[in-house]
């Protein structure tokens, strides 16, 4: 989307059958207030704004009293407003209606979102409602004044299922929606998860759920991650895969000697000359971990049908195998100018110390309260997804390892955010919600043979309650943005597969 679920950004993750759609649809328009990302698990973007007819109004913001913590019932609990917009255009406003509702997840949530999107033909086919409420501690769904590590206690996936089932209570008496109206959940990337989960743990207020490119199963070291991102880049090439490998151990020699050293100033745009971190392991693992992520950005998002033109694996690929253009850590370099110049970042800044820093400011105003934190903090204390490289002889290089992502918790948050306590709060995460094994029912699972976030996700099932969809050749949330000319054949057949899964759905008169 965030997006990507989400985004680990460090210093650089219904219709009448109420359709409550929670997805990761958030705001990119401001890419550059990213900065470099660690570990990223990108969102799904907004629609492009050349995409919404002049005519078509954004919707207004709403506000909804929220309660702070949902597990405390004193009286004095604290409540707090959170954003939401609406669309009746397609509402039939009959006795069985659905209602969709979208979800933020780790960025600000678009009022386009509420106009665009695939989930809006399905809401037009059906005749539904749809809501789009912000993710508490994004955007300006903020319950506390600051960021800080006591304030973040309340930023959980738990709470913020809470929230989507609170909502609908209150959506419920506020439009007099009656029992047969079908509240049904989507999401993509984190909030795909919590499409699930919100099914699983509330089925008395959703009757069913598509859940897109979810990652179910939380897990500190994700080494499966940049493995995917291998295979992925083999669809265009081994030769592709192979200029990547010879680029980055080209990279550890050439670090060591100072022409070398030059060299890497120059073809990789560093804020900073790396002769001052060669011997600094947390400076040099960010900077490799850098570079792997700018790739990863890359093959998660090939060709999706996003408002930005980011670069496909074709054309990283095809600058990566023209042994014309000079050695293949040149050509790495060329590459990760190029993911540079489509972020708008002016260099690349890989001193740990500099990400510490930004990632400490707790002010609602600091550039890294854009969700940048708060996602932070959330893969701290339930979901890990640590994009790790852990071989020295693999394509990556073994200079980020789990302990260095450890660490970034430790320093940032606090220093009883260790692998001990890391492994503690995954077990638990996978445990509540079940991992790759869900407990619920009327859940889609669908996802993207390209997108790295699949290793993470059911992709097959004998299970008729929890079927799958896997799309051969797409990336992270491809089927959830509006369809295109150059979409395959695969792409259209899985958005078919959904509008029939959504007609079961509302035509099943179980309730």
């Amino acid at each position: 989307m965030s997006g990507s679920l989400s985004i680990l950004i460090i210093g650089h993750l219904q219709l009448t059958a109420i359709c409550l759609l929670i997805f990761t649809f958030n705001n990119l328009d401001n890419v550059k207030a990213f900065g470099p990302r660690r570990s990223a698990l990108y969102t799904i973007d907004e629609p492009s704004k050349q995409l919404r007819p002049d005519d078509t109004p954004e919707p207004q913001e709403n506000w909804f009293e929220q309660k702070l913590d949902h597990f405390d019932d004193k009286p004095e609990n604290i409540t707090w407003k959170q954003r939401y917009f609406m669309n009746e255009t397609f509402y039939r406003n009959d006795s069985e209606a659905p209602i969709f509702l979208t979800i933020g997840g780790e960025l600000a949530i678009s009022p386009r979102w509420v106009t665009k999107g695939s989930w809006i033909k399905f809401a037009e086919h059906f005749g539904a409602m749809c809501f789009h409420l912000e993710h508490r501690f994004y955007g300006k769904s903020q319950p506390k004044s600051d960021l800080s590590y006591e304030n973040l206690k309340f930023l959980t996936s738990q709470q913020a299922l809470a929230d989507v089932a609170h909502f609908i209570r209150s959506m419920n008496v506020k439009y007099n929606f009656n029992n047969k109206q079908k509240w049904i959940v989507f999401g993509g990337s984190y909030p795909g998860a919590l499409a699930a989960w919100a099914r699983q743990k509330y089925p008395h207020l959703i009757y069913g759920a598509i859940s897109s490119s979810a990652p179910l199963l939380a897990k500190v070291d994700f080494f499966e991650y940049l493995q995917v991102v291998k295979t992925s880049l083999t669809t265009h090439s081994d030769n592709c895969l192979k200029a990547f490998g010879r680029a980055f151990a080209e990279l550890e020699t050439l670090i060591r000697q100072p022409i070398g050293q030059r060299n890497v100033n120059e073809k990789f745009n560093i804020c900073t000359p790396i002769e001052e971190s060669v011997t600094k392991p947390l400076d040099m693992s960010n900077f490799f971990q850098k570079l792997a992520d700018n790739i990863a950005f890359v093959v998660q998002f090939n060709k999706v049908n996003r408002p930005e033109a980011y670069y496909t694996i074709g054309e990283v690929c095809n600058v990566m195998v023209n042994d014309t253009i000079g050695p293949p850590f040149e050509r790495l370099g060329i590459v990760n100018g190029m993911v540079l110049e489509n972020l708008k970042e002016k260099c690349l800044d890989y001193k740990y110390d500099n990400m510490l820093t930004e990632m400490r400011n707790i002010s609602l105003l600091a550039k890294v309260a854009n969700g940048t934190r708060q996602w932070t903090y959330q893969t701290c204390n339930e979901f890990g997804f640590y994009q790790t490289s852990n071989d020295k002889n693999d394509t990556f290089g073994d200079r980020f390892k789990v302990d260095f992502f450890i660490k970034q918790c430790m320093d940032i948050f606090s220093e009883s955010m260790d692998a001990k306590y890391l492994e503690k709060v995954v077990s638990q995460t996978n445990e509540f919600y079940g991992g790759l094994s869900p407990k619920s029912t009327n859940v889609l699972y669908v996802h993207g043979s390209i997108d790295p976030w699949h290793a993470l996700g059911l992709t097959a099932s004998n299970n008729p309650n929890t079927p799958t969809v896997f799309i051969k050749g797409t990336a992270h949330c491809a089927e959830m943005y509006d369809a295109a000319k150059s979409d395959p054949p695969q792409l259209t057949e899985a958005r078919n597969k959904i509008l029939d899964y959504l007609a079961q759905l509302l035509t099943d008169s179980e309730m």
